[in-house]
């Protein structure tokens, strides 16, 4: 008797513990370069929840990501900066209507280097003389470019602003060429401006006609798509909320 019930014993935990290792596995994200600091702290919180689960990370532009997908990147899961990325991500078949959600909301500002001496309040001061460069990300591939241009066709200043224009690949690199002076101003986030506050300070937040809205979907076909889904679950929770919200991103 004492056998069997050992043996039952051993047998229950091996089921779990197959269960378990069924869920875990190595999910890869790729997230829009604005979530860096924020997934990279939420990655912590998952896997600690989590024993055993491992989650890479990739960001970059959200147009570059998607392209590397429609290539064959092996990605479980892909987070974007804004709608359209993700709408061409479900018309090229890569997701479901079902599995996407937005998840962080976000808005865009203007910034200028901590030590600026220049006299830039708003969207128009960026015709002066004085500001000959401005980093705007490539509007093709880049979220924050588009939103960029959007907002400076609305106010007529795209074709002034854009002979000023220092392209960037991605809010990171817009970020960093504003922290090290390399340009007059640039458009970022305002969660990438957060980061920096001791080297660039946010001169004007820019209204925009729709809300900059992040979604979040698993990728059609993953490998991993049970660990994909638990992600994408967790970073609905109260923790990974409150570590999102900690960089600055606001509930959709």
């Amino acid at each position: 008797m004492r056998l069997t019930s050992l043996a039952r014993l051993l047998g229950t935990a091996l089921l779990a513990t197959a269960a378990s290792s069924a869920m875990a596995g190595e999910v890869v994200v790729s997230a829009a370069a604005s979530l860096t600091n924020a997934f990279k702290d939420a990655v912590q919180g998952y896997e600690a929840q989590y024993p055993g689960s491992k989650v890479s990370l990739n960001f970059a532009a959200s147009g570059v990501l998607l392209q590397q997908i429609v290539k064959g990147a092996p990605v479980d899961v892909f987070a974007s900066a804004d709608q359209e990325t993700m709408d061409t991500a479900q018309k090229e078949g890569l997701v479901l209507p079902a599995d996407r959600q937005n998840f962080v909301s976000n808005s865009l500002v203007l910034i200028v280097p901590s030590d600026s001496k220049l006299a830039i309040k708003n969207l128009n001061d960026l015709t002066q003389k004085s500001v000959t460069r401005v980093a705007i990300a490539n509007p093709a591939s880049v979220p924050v470019g588009r939103y960029s241009e959007g907002a400076l066709k609305k106010a007529n200043l795209w074709d002034g602003v854009q002979a000023k224009a220092i392209s960037t690949q991605n809010v990171r690199q817009s970020l960093d060429y504003v922290a090290r002076g390399e340009v007059d101003a640039g458009f970022v986030y305002a969660t990438d401006a957060a980061i920096m506050k001791d080297k660039v300070k946010v001169v004007y937040e820019v209204p925009l006609e729709a809300p900059v809205l992040y979604p979040i979907a698993t990728i059609k076909g993953s490998a991993n798509a049970a660990e994909a889904k638990r992600f994408v679950s967790y970073l609905q929770t109260a923790p990974a909320q409150a570590i999102l919200a900690k960089y600055g991103f606001k509930k959709p």
